[in-house]
């Protein structure tokens, strides 16, 4: 009876994993199309979408302050309060996704301006920002069922990678966008 368990568990895993790296390379090439422009913006834009940078930053700050008290819960052994700031940063994150794509199919990219001071950080912030973030993905997404599951040995083994790289990309959006907001033009 416990082998079979095993082989279900093991089918769900499988599963799991591989919903979560399609989902991620469905978000990954999402934000490839928009950025590119190649679904033309249709109708009006609404004003509610030149918010959205702000916003975004708020929930990356907000995230950045839940993982730090998540990583001191777990620390304290309270593994319920850690799971319950866990489950709110991953819809804060869901939120944020949802409010990035929508702000760069209305509006695209905001580029930093040449011969300005600061554009070297702000390349050397960004581009590591850009690739993390399209990496931890799936981390997140392995990490967080594993975590539900209660398969700490898999969850502890995923999160010390995911963890600081999805704390990395959430300090560097506040910075990428406290850089960039005194040139947005819209």
């Amino acid at each position: 009876m416990n082998t079979d368990l095993n082989i279900v568990s093991q089918k769900q895993d499988r599963t799991f994993f591989r919903i979560a790296i399609t989902l991620s390379i469905i978000v990954a090439l999402l934000v490839v199309i928009l950025n590119r422009k190649l679904i033309p913006v249709t109708i009006a834009i609404p004003d509610f979408v030149y918010f959205l940078p702000k916003l975004n930053a708020i929930l990356n700050g907000t995230c950045s302050v839940l993982l730090l008290l998540s990583l001191y819960m777990i620390k304290q052994k309270n593994i319920q309060a850690h799971k319950n700031i866990n489950i709110t940063t991953f819809f804060l994150s869901s939120v944020f996704l949802i409010s990035y794509v929508l702000f760069h199919y209305f509006i695209g990219d905001t580029h930093f301006p040449e011969g300005k001071p600061y554009r070297g950080l702000y390349f050397s912030i960004l581009i590591p920002h850009i690739i993390l973030a399209a990496l931890v993905l799936p981390l997140i997404l392995l990490s967080f069922y594993h975590g539900l599951r209660m398969n700490v040995a898999k969850h502890k083994k995923l999160v010390r990678f995911a963890y600081p790289i999805w704390l990395f990309v959430t300090v560097s959006g506040v910075v990428v966008y406290l850089m960039i907001s005194p040139y947005y033009t819209f």
